[in-house]
């Protein structure tokens, strides 16, 4: 009773400055609301660099892009950089916009591991350590083929808004894509380049991002037709892999992820001669007998599911007897923690040749992901030191790697279903747009070792009807969801892409 009563006391003596602090924050937004707004921060310098062989010079434009509200009031900053090959014809040279995913990921990932004219250097599926990272000279841009757009979405990297606008405006599937529309088509008029053939691509969820965003560029009849579109670590479909109870679908989705993954820690029987063997193997049984029997529930005879059992265990890994106790059903977060368990080993989310020790090891929770503590450290620290160094771009904000954004907006523009709502898949936005642009291309590149965006979920996503074969290219890799760490996959999809590019 004392302690209620005190409690009651402390709170009416304090309500006075509760009341004036919420005034005051209310005065703060309303002063950044009538602030005037200070013209972008830009910075250009000159460069060159040895790019697939070629001495190319390029002017990099690091920066704000705002974006104006149905007012014609700036609400939004769109950080970018932008690399633009000196002399290029801007008729036939083409342009790239590139960005990461989360949502809530600055594209630092992409940027500073994969298509950028500088990379940071890290060990292959090992911890990155302490710095300094080697920030080095990357020849694998792809800058020799294309000009290079790389965007920062709001609330990630250094993008903002405006005004006192609020950022959740921002924060949803067609919200975000449309924003990233409106920032490409002022990109396009501010540099003449609206004849430029012209590309988008982004990783993780930005795949997701691409597909959206391909519906805000090409559904309407103010146009931006786009050449192709790059897709690295795909998910478009997020009710396929759902973790819930009664969904059979990522079980059979995540089969060939651990087949591949048990197959490179060793920890198959009498395993395939290749990677690629032992996933084709893991796909024929999963939508085979293993869909069969999971789809036929407790109607499963003793003789189907002890075959089933012995042919999972040697795709897996994974002893008879677990999988029994799991009733032939075994999420990532298990997997995780059981193949490598006789070593006291858990397997990695983003890249599963990586290993760490958990600290719990029993149940499914536990500690952070070995494949993205092993390399978060190194990408901070390169964004930073090159964007405020050699791009002398000068700011008080911090770079946001993953915003962690919460409350993200899910719905889907122009999508029916049960009072409105649906289950996330952007696919069909992918599929009307191929059959709306005859010369839209599609390049989806997947690593054998990630379990975020499963290879056979991409795969399961883009195989349905509706979707051209001959115009979608899939591309693996001998690593994880960000398979450009391994030096000889950078090289790859470096490559790979290239070539995509250069087949327009």
């Amino acid at each position: 009773m004392r302690l209620t009563t005190s409690l009651a006391a402390l709170a009416i003596a304090l309500a006075p400055f509760a009341a004036h602090a919420a005034d005051k924050m209310k005065d703060e937004e309303a002063a950044a609301a009538s602030a005037p707004v200070p013209p972008p921060n830009v910075s250009v310098t000159k460069h060159k660099g040895v790019f697939g062989g070629q001495s190319i010079a390029y002017t990099a434009t690091t920066g704000e892009t705002y974006l104006n509200d149905k007012d014609g009031k700036p609400a939004a900053a769109i950080f970018s950089t932008a690399y633009v090959r000196d002399g290029g014809d801007p008729k036939t040279r083409p342009v790239t916009f590139l960005y990461n995913g989360g949502p809530g990921s600055g594209s630092l990932w992409l940027h500073m591991g994969a298509f950028g004219p500088k990379r940071v250097v890290l060990p292959d599926a090992k911890d990155d350590g302490a710095p300094p990272y080697p920030l080095v000279d990357n020849p694998e841009s792809l800058l020799d083929v294309t000009d290079l757009v790389f965007i920062d979405p709001v609330g990630t990297g250094f993008s903002h808004t405006l005004g006192g606008k609020d950022p959740k405006d921002y924060w949803g599937v067609s919200s975000d894509a449309k924003s990233i529309s409106d920032f490409i088509r002022k990109w396009l008029s501010e540099n003449g380049r609206w004849a430029s053939p012209k590309y988008i691509g982004g990783e993780s969820y930005g795949t997701t991002r691409s597909v959206a965003l391909i519906n805000e560029l090409e559904g309407t009849y103010n146009d931006v037709a786009v050449n192709g579109i790059i897709l690295i670590s795909t998910i478009l479909d997020f009710a396929a892999p759902a973790e819930v109870q009664g969904n059979e679908m990522p079980y059979i989705l995540n089969l060939p992820s651990m087949t591949t993954t048990a197959w490179y820690h060793r920890k198959l029987p009498n395993p395939a001669a290749t990677v690629a063997e032992a996933a084709a193997q893991a796909r024929t049984f999963a939508i085979g007998p293993y869909a069969a029997a999971l789809l036929k529930g407790n109607q499963l005879g003793a003789e189907e599911r002890a075959s089933v059992r012995a042919e999972l265990s040697r795709l897996t890994g994974l002893s008879e007897q677990f999988l029994d106790n799991a009733n032939l059903r075994v999420t990532p977060g298990r997997f995780y923690k059981e193949l490598l368990r006789d070593r006291g080993l858990t397997v990695g989310r983003l890249d599963s040749r990586y290993t760490g020790v958990d600290y719990d090891r029993a149940g499914e929770e536990g500690d952070n992901d070995p494949s993205f503590y092993g390399i978060d450290a190194s990408y901070t620290s390169a964004v930073n030191s090159y964007l405020r160094g050699d791009l002398k771009y000068t700011t008080d904000r911090q770079y946001v790697t993953i915003g962690g954004v919460r409350g993200w907006d899910w719905k889907l523009e122009g999508q029916g279903g049960r009072d409105g709502e649906v289950y996330v898949n952007v696919a069909p936005y992918l599929g009307r747009a191929l059959r709306e642009n005859s010369g839209l291309r599609v390049f989806v590149g997947q690593g054998y070792y990630d379990f975020a965006t499963p290879f056979f979920g991409a795969e399961h996503s883009l195989n349905r009807p509706g979707f051209d074969p001959s115009r979608i290219q899939f591309h693996y890799y001998d690593a994880g969801h960000m398979m450009y760490v391994r030096q000889e996959d950078l090289r790859k999809l470096s490559a790979d892409v290239k070539a995509f590019i250069r087949a327009r």
